[in-house]
């Protein structure tokens, strides 16, 4: 049996107390230890993230409960009065209802339409390699370089000549141009994380081009195709330049132009846009809930390859 002699011990050296003292393990740090404090670093810097996300919700519900549209210059007093009066008065004596009829008819359109155009699109570039594949994709990320004052003219000459101002499809049709572009890069790099043996499986079992895509890729694309919904409705629910462009009919007007109604020349009401948009925002919770399972998934897979 051999014993070591710990490297700072050694023989032409006199062993002193202090030699003794640095010959010994030193303790290693538990991982509880340390799995404890950065726990606790780690929960407390996403307690502070979730106060500063949630303080502007917070905010807006606080003042959409003011009776008076110049209670946010002294919202104190907002706790003594508090009152729903603001959210009857938008549901009784304003076209909410209207508001949301054309938002979903226009949201769900664009999300349809918009996904469907950009999960072909996505999936030809990435399994199909014909002339200028990639030069396709350039261009899609091309079109989302202009601003949208630059936009406006000529959509708007377009939706003339094809006789679409003042109709849910004309709209439609210009958010879609807007949100397939990146919903196609977006699904193009998830398809491209789904191994091309299935397709090759597909045809084997005697599918078609078309069969593979909708009977094997895009059940596996769902959370990529969530993430490309979610984008489509967001950017058709919340966007105004358009839609107070192209929408001339008080009934077909959107939440996002429904609420300049209560803005004026020389006034604004406030406390009932305050309440307007806490209402606005239950639609978009919802669909936010539907999709959630996939959200992350299809975010992160859909960015592991471009």
């Amino acid at each position: 049996m051999s014993t070591s002699t710990p490297s700072e011990i050694k023989a032409d050296r006199p062993v002193t107390p202090q030699v003794l003292e640095a010959s010994r393990p030193r303790k290693v740090r538990g991982r509880e230890e340390r799995g404890r404090a950065a726990s606790l670093a780690s929960h407390g810097i996403l307690i502070v993230a979730s106060l500063i996300a949630l303080f502007p919700i917070a905010w807006l519900v606080y003042l959409s409960l003011g009776p008076d549209k110049d209670d946010y210059l002294h919202p104190g007093g907002i706790w003594d009065k508090m009152t729903l009066d603001n959210y009857s008065f938008v549901l009784q004596h304003t076209n909410f209802f209207e508001w949301l009829k054309s938002s979903l008819i226009v949201s769900l359109g664009t999300t349809v339409i918009g996904v469907f155009a950009a999960a072909t699109t996505g999936y030809a570039v990435s399994r199909m390699r014909f002339p200028g594949y990639k030069k396709l994709m350039w261009v899609l990320l091309v079109t989302q370089m202009f601003p949208i004052a630059v936009l406006i003219v000529p959509m708007y000459q377009i939706l003339v000549d094809l006789q679409l101002v003042d109709s849910y499809l004309g709209l439609v049709l210009v958010y879609c141009a807007t949100a397939v572009p990146y919903s196609a890069w977006l699904l193009k790099g998830y398809f491209d994380t789904i191994p091309f043996e299935i397709d090759e499986a597909g045809r084997v079992d005697g599918l078609t081009p078309f069969g593979t895509f909708f009977r094997l890729i895009l059940p596996l694309a769902k959370p990529g195709l969530a993430v490309a919904a979610f984008y489509n409705f967001i950017t058709a629910f919340g966007e105004v330049a358009f839609a107070s462009t192209f929408m001339l009919s008080d009934d077909k007007y959107t939440f996002a132009v429904g609420l300049q109604s209560f803005v004026s020349e020389h006034d604004a009401q406030r406390n009932l846009m305050a309440a307007t948009a806490v209402l606005i925002a239950i639609p978009v919770s919802a669909f936010f809930y539907l999709v959630q399972k996939n959200l992350v998934t299809g975010l992160t897979a859909g960015g592991t390859k471009g």
